[in-house]
């Protein structure tokens, strides 16, 4: 299935408080192109008919990805364009290697095909157009439900929560658990209480950044023991403010790739 929530972006930035899930569930609502701009400068292309004709959904997808790719290394790989939404691929609860990258309007698309079959790490990656509604089924199969959820998850968690977590309990479980969908603004002390009930150990809880310093909305947690982490996971998809959490099983590995990303 499709899984991984990247970070969603505006021309400034990730910001305090802001809603991936809900944004992606608000803009696809909204309109069949939701807002982002062209990319021309507000023109407004007309057919040969006189009608108004919508510049191409700007979204592309990207194969060959290294399986420890993060979003983070996406945004370096399209240094200097502006992305709206990055959404990587899951399936069976692994990556796929596949992503989808929505960018700030058609042209960006232009620079981003550039791109195609130039390296991250060891790999070339390519990059190709796709279509809107390719982007728009990754987005639902996210969310494991037919279809887009018609709240903002302040309530009750999505009602598959119950069949992903069976799925998450057949993985191989080490000490450490992967936090995504965090607020931005979360710190350590909202983490150790969310997890209060269980044995962590506080000094080796943390929260990713990109580069530029900013949080990405996922963190790492290392817990006293493997069965200690098991456990945890009971608080999948429960609340932080007003963001549910999404628990993963995850190795120190990983947990160390993070770290290292953030301090670059």
């Amino acid at each position: 299935m499709y899984g991984s929530r990247g970070a969603m972006l505006g021309s400034g930035g990730v910001s305090d408080g802001y809603e991936v899930g809900s944004k992606r569930q608000r803009m696809m609502e909204s309109t069949p192109y939701f807002a982002v701009n062209s990319g021309m400068g507000g023109y407004q292309p007309y057919g040969y008919g006189g009608g108004y004709q919508p510049p191409p959904f700007p979204v592309v997808r990207l194969r060959g990805l290294p399986f420890n790719c993060t979003d983070i290394d996406i945004f370096k790989f399209f240094a200097g364009l502006d992305i709206v939404d990055v959404l990587l691929v899951n399936k069976n609860g692994r990556f796929s290697g596949e992503a989808f990258v929505l960018f700030a309007g058609s042209m960006q698309v232009e620079f981003a095909l550039q791109r195609d079959r130039q390296n991250m790490g060891r790999r070339y990656v390519e990059v190709f157009r796709c279509k809107r509604q390719d982007y728009y089924h990754a987005v639902a199969a996210e969310v494991n439900y037919e279809g887009i959820y018609d709240n903002d998850f302040h309530g009750s968690p999505p009602p598959s929560r119950a069949k992903r977590f069976n799925d998450k309990d057949q993985m191989e479980y080490t000490e450490i658990l992967k936090l995504r969908g965090l607020p931005f603004s979360v710190k350590k002390p909202e983490i150790v209480e969310f997890f209060s009930d269980f044995k962590i150990v506080e000094d080796r809880i943390h929260i990713a950044c990109r580069p530029d310093g900013k949080a990405t909305g996922e963190a790492y947690v290392e817990f006293a023991s493997v069965e200690e982490a098991k456990r945890a996971m009971c608080k999948d998809k429960m609340m932080i403010g007003s963001r549910y959490v999404e628990l993963f099983p995850s190795t120190p590995d990983e947990a160390r790739r993070a770290e290292s990303r953030s301090r670059q």
